[in-house]
């Protein structure tokens, strides 16, 4: 099993997130460049923070059009699991894998902190049955304000597709909503930054049992142990 961490240029959370998933969870994991393609044995991607092309158009708008998205939106279609990460979040939306789009913090300020936020039954992994209820993140965006229109939100909310909402809104996101998923459910973004929550020093640990919950499925298929925590 190979978990793909996609690089853009002005990525700078590619780093926290193979550490997090190869160093401290024990799972192979690496870099791939955007202009590369997706290795054949990819059973997970992660499509980390950052500021991928400096955000110079807008957040994602430019890597949506880097050469690996192809094998991204064909590895999705196949039902491969895939998690955005803030930027990430962004570049999704922006290439129609999630719906709705991220827009400028209502605060017109980029908020960092340590924000409180609570997970919703999204589905048999994603709940607080299997996580917990309330958790810690750290947050640090600027374009974090989570939009779409009203009848795409009402089916968002009737399907079940919200991941994460924010206790205490720190950018003027729509419902409160932090994180949200795919209708076939294997397609992830949240803003929260989980691979920034693993470690003894970090605000929590609470980064660690929603990464488990991403590579479960392919972990079930897998000969590889997540190291013990």
């Amino acid at each position: 099993m190979k978990v793909a961490i996609l690089q853009f240029p002005g990525s700078n959370c590619d780093w926290d997130a193979e550490h997090a998933v190869k160093d401290v969870l024990g799972v192979p994991a690496a870099r791939i460049w955007h202009k590369s393609h997706l290795p054949s044995e990819t059973e997970a991607v992660i499509v980390p923070g950052g500021f991928s092309f400096g955000d110079y158009l807008r957040c994602g708008a430019i890597a949506r059009f880097s050469p690996i998205m192809n094998d991204l939106k064909s590895f999705a279609e196949r039902g491969g699991q895939v998690l955005g990460i803030c930027n990430g979040f962004q570049i999704l939306c922006e290439a129609g894998l999630l719906p709705g789009a991220l827009i400028r913090n209502d605060c017109l300020e980029f908020r960092c902190v340590n924000q409180k936020v609570k997970l919703e039954n999204s589905n048999d992994r994603f709940n607080p049955e299997e996580i917990g209820g309330e958790l810690i993140l750290p947050i640090a965006h600027g374009e974090g304000n989570y939009r779409l229109k009203d009848q795409t939100l009402e089916e968002l909310e009737s399907n079940g597709q919200v991941l994460l909402r924010y206790l205490g809104n720190p950018n003027g996101s729509i419902n409160d909503i932090a994180g949200i998923r795919n209708e076939a459910g294997n397609v992830y973004g949240m803003m929260p930054h989980p691979e920034r929550a693993v470690e003894t020093y970090h605000p929590s640990l609470d980064g660690l049992p929603i990464l488990k919950a991403f590579l479960k499925p392919v972990l079930l298929n897998s000969s590889v142990e997540v190291s013990a925590l």
